[in-house]
């Protein structure tokens, strides 16, 4: 079964433009996946929901939707994006950090990302 990790830029952009996520993976993914967040995710929306702002409650609102939806997998010290990209290597990771997908990429690795604030779409 395939991993997909969901990046809190992803999840936050999806939650802006109300793009339905599990939805679109359908769409784009033909094998079972199932959907992984990082222990680390939620502390960085946790820091969005601090500063406020617009960004704060689609955070907010994305915490609620995680929380009762996914599991969250424990992770060991580092930066978030570095543990990521350790991650890719057996998983799809999901994201809208425009540096992440480029080393994403520089490993040889797909990822996902939206498209015109509409639907999600998979890089080879």
């Amino acid at each position: 079964m395939k991993q997909i990790i969901l990046d809190t830029s992803l999840i936050i952009s999806c939650i802006e433009f109300k793009i339905d996520w599990e939805k679109e993976l359908n769409k784009i993914i033909d094998e079972k996946f199932r959907i992984i967040i990082l222990d680390k995710v939620l502390t960085e929306i946790d820091k969005v929901i601090e500063k406020g702002g617009k960004q704060g409650r689609y955070a907010k609102l994305a915490k609620e939707i995680l929380k009762k939806r996914y599991p969250v997998k424990k992770t060991q010290k580092g930066h978030t994006d570095d543990i990521l990209l350790r991650l890719a290597k057996n998983s799809i990771i999901a994201t809208q950090d425009k540096e992440l997908r480029r080393r994403i990429k520089e490993q040889g690795r797909p990822r996902i990302l939206i498209r015109q604030k509409k639907y999600l779409t998979i890089e080879k």
